[in-house]
């Protein structure tokens, strides 16, 4: 069977000569997936569309075979593209808050990999840009942000971990960091009465992390004659129905939701919000978290624009090399023996929100409802759109 000999236009040969008018195949328009009609003999083709001129300028922009870097873009990025699986765990959590946190940081039960921040902050702003994390625990969202050149203000509900936080910022400081980083102390679903009118507006990025309720790392120690046991692993009082790791899956959702949408007061216009999240099991049951917050984003009025994987797995050369927990091993293994062949999870979901490009000067903050007070289980108010939300977008 032989068939004609397609050209191939990214090698040189008298396919193509210079001047000869082509298709502007910059911005080609895919064929949806339902459009299963042929076209027409003669008809124009829904791909190419009209032919017009291409300037050899603008052929030599678009080929990076010339040796010319493109216009508009710096000698040391050609080629550095950044992709959507960050590799942000070549090195182990403790060598990277070595020298940057204090010994105390150890025991938050819930801590953000520093990579996954530093990525984040490096992406997402600029030198001396505001960056904004309402739950920030041991600060960790505030101490690469001043690393990087940039300033940070952070709140958070314990007050123990109000001090390590400040501590971690001193330290900074001590290494000869000049920015200014600031933690307030107080229940972020009540941002407007914590943060000072000087902020508004003023973000450049938001990072942070909900809690996961009692899916938290925590760390083990062994004693003879007692197993295995398991610290630091519960976010303080759990008695405390004001801290959002104590209020149940359904109520978490609808007070991070409040959160966001007073996050929006303090992003100036065009801000990001990076929300790092994973999976968790509960009995062996998947709960799809990402997809959840990924609703509350929306029904918070905010624009979904990326939606990134970080990954908590070492990137070698032929595999991953995963860093889970003793307890997250050995619940894999014992469901694996129990005939449930169910996977390390070995990454984190980083969605990416923005607010509205520009801002009304007559616009006004809104005014978000608090939580409804009905049982964790109901599927009213904020809870059954919450649900609808992430039914949606796994449709």
């Amino acid at each position: 069977m032989n068939s004609a000999q397609v050209p191939n236009p990214a090698q040189p040969g008298d396919h193509r000569q210079e001047g000869t008018t082509v298709a502007d195949d910059r911005f080609p328009r895919a064929l949806s997936d339902t459009d299963t009609h042929p076209v027409p003999a003669g008809a124009e083709s829904p791909v190419d569309g009209p032919t017009q001129r291409v300037p050899r300028a603008l052929i030599d922009d678009l080929d990076g075979t010339t040796g010319t870097p493109p216009e508009r873009v710096a000698d040391d990025s050609v080629g550095d593209v950044a992709v959507s699986v960050w590799t942000t765990a070549q090195t182990s959590p403790a060598a990277q808050r070595k020298g940057r946190y204090t010994p105390g940081s150890t025991a938050h039960p819930a801590k953000m990999l520093p990579a996954v921040a530093a990525h984040t902050i490096a992406h997402y702003t600029e030198p001396g840009d505001l960056v904004l994390d309402p739950m920030c625990g041991i600060g960790t969202t505030l101490v690469e942000a001043l690393h990087a050149g940039r300033r940070a203000v952070g709140i958070e509900y314990e007050p123990h971990w109000v001090d390590v936080a400040r501590a971690n910022l001193a330290l900074a400081h001590d290494a000869g960091v000049e920015h200014e980083g600031r933690v307030f102390h107080g229940d972020a679903r009540q941002i407007a009465s914590l943060l000072p009118p000087e902020y508004v507006g003023q973000a450049a990025l938001v990072v942070t992390s909900p809690p996961y309720g009692p899916s938290t790392h925590g760390q083990v120690s062994v004693a003879p004659g007692a197993g295995v046991q398991k610290y630091h692993h519960l976010y303080g009082n759990t008695l405390d129905r004001g801290n959002l790791a104590n209020i149940g899956h359904h109520r978490l959702l609808a007070g991070f939701t409040r959160i966001l949408a007073g996050l929006t007061t303090y992003l100036r216009p065009g801000g990001h919000i990076a929300i790092t999240i994973r999976p968790w099991r509960e009995h062996a049951e998947l709960i799809d978290l990402p997809s959840q917050i990924l609703a509350c984003g929306l029904h918070a009025g905010l624009i979904p624009v990326e939606r990134c994987v970080a990954l908590l797995a070492r990137a070698a050369e032929h595999d991953l090399v995963a860093r889970g927990s003793f307890f997250q091993r050995d619940f894999i293994r014992k469901q694996r023996e129990a005939g449930l062949p169910l996977h390390l999870i070995s990454h984190e979901d980083v969605l990416i929100f923005r607010t509205a490009l520009t801002r009304s000067s007559s616009e006004k903050p809104k005014q978000v409802q608090t939580e409804p007070e009905h049982a964790p289980g109901s599927l009213s108010g904020l809870d059954a759109r919450v649900r609808k939300g992430s039914e949606g977008a796994a449709a």
